[in-house]
């Protein structure tokens, strides 16, 4: 049995990544109460286990998502800093750019990437690349350490008088004639006049409008190198290689589709770092420190899933797949503006929910 005492707020979000403590710092600066209910630990999901990477670029953006992402990717100085204001904290974000090295997908987009000129040499912009003969891209995007990212969010939501209530599953969402009236979870149950699915992976295992998330594994790794031995994010078909300010390098990534699974393998691991001692020989000599797994929310069209339901009150943020990160600050711009009846600077017809709801004629 749960608890039956009930907790009001103004807007219950469910899903404490980085997401769902963007939407919520949105909200608060609005002026409404907000609880957070997260199934575990905040952002120790999908967040958690991300690369990092701002990366906007038309070369592998969906056209529908440019703008989207064009907008967050403005947004993020800013961004960090009113976290870091907020948290005191600091929030690794970097502006050195990516060099893109073309893969297989990039095929038949010439004329996109010429565009993208090198600065200066390989040679001069990455001494420790072992590349000859292949052809590099410069991508001016920033990159950012998503666990100093949400660790401030989380700080700066506690700051701001966001309530949390972590380890508490939602069972279903709860309508009062036909309209949003809170949420129960496994130990008791919150009122609210509006409910936000912001579950990534997990938004398909509640709530009566099934919003068809998929979890999309992806294993990594991080090793600790002599500082400055990559300046730049490197993306290449090998692995990508993320640069953190401390000095650990973050290597990635798979894509699959293996269920709720986390688990790595020694195979693939090693397979990704051997991919990186490609592009640069003396990560030979690096320590690894951790691999991981983590559980990206996919979608069946792989787009994010943004708007309100067919129940008055709830609405979802939810599916961004690979772009959750990047997508953060501007993912919590329109929905504030959404759940407070203001048209969006946006359209987000293409991310709506309805997309997903059978049509019978």
């Amino acid at each position: 049995m749960y608890n039956e005492r009930v907790k009001s707020s103004d807007v219950i979000i469910v899903g404490a990544g980085i997401i769902g403590l963007s939407l919520a710092l949105a909200l608060r600066r609005r002026g409404f109460s907000v609880l957070i209910v997260d199934r575990g630990e905040p952002g120790r999901e999908a967040s958690h286990a991300a690369g990092g990477m701002l990366a906007d670029c038309m070369l592998e953006t969906p056209l529908v998502l440019q703008a989207l992402a064009t907008a967050s990717a403005r947004m993020y100085p800013e961004f960090v800093h009113q976290l870091e204001d907020e948290s005191e904290m600091k929030v690794d974000l970097r502006e050195n750019g990516t060099i893109l090295f073309p893969a297989a997908e990039h095929e038949g987009q010439e004329h996109l990437l010429a565009q993208f000129r090198l600065p200066g040499s390989l040679a001069d912009l990455e001494p420790n690349l072992a590349v000859e003969g292949r052809r590099g891209f410069f991508l001016h995007e920033r990159s950012v350490d998503p666990r100093a990212l949400v660790a401030a969010a989380i700080k700066a939501a506690r700051h701001r008088g966001v309530d949390f209530s972590s380890g508490d599953s939602v069972t279903s969402v709860d309508a009062v004639g036909g309209r949003v009236d809170g949420v129960t979870t496994v130990r008791t149950r919150f009122s609210a006049s509006v409910v936000v699915n912001c579950s990534g992976a997990w938004a398909s295992q509640f709530g009566e409008h099934s919003l068809p998330t998929r979890p999309v594994k992806g294993q990594m790794l991080a090793v600790v190198a002599v500082k400055n031995l990559v300046r730049h994010v490197i993306r290449a078909p090998e692995a990508y290689i993320i640069p953190r300010s401390d000095g650990r390098i973050v290597i990635g990534a798979t894509l699959e589709e293996a269920g709720y699974d986390k688990r790595t393998d020694v195979e693939t691991i090693q397979r990704l770092l051997r991919g990186a001692i490609s592009l640069v020989p003396k990560l030979a000599e690096a320590r690894i420190l951790e691999d991981w797994a983590g559980l990206r929310p996919g979608s069946p069209d792989n787009l994010p899933i943004l708007g309100a339901t067919q129940t008055p009150g709830y609405f979802a943020a939810t599916g961004h797949y690979r772009d959750g990160i990047l997508l953060a600050p501007i993912t919590a711009h329109v929905m504030a503006q959404m759940i407070c009846g203001e048209k969006p600077d946006y359209d987000l017809g293409p991310f709506s929910p309805a997309r997903f709801v059978p049509q019978y004629s």
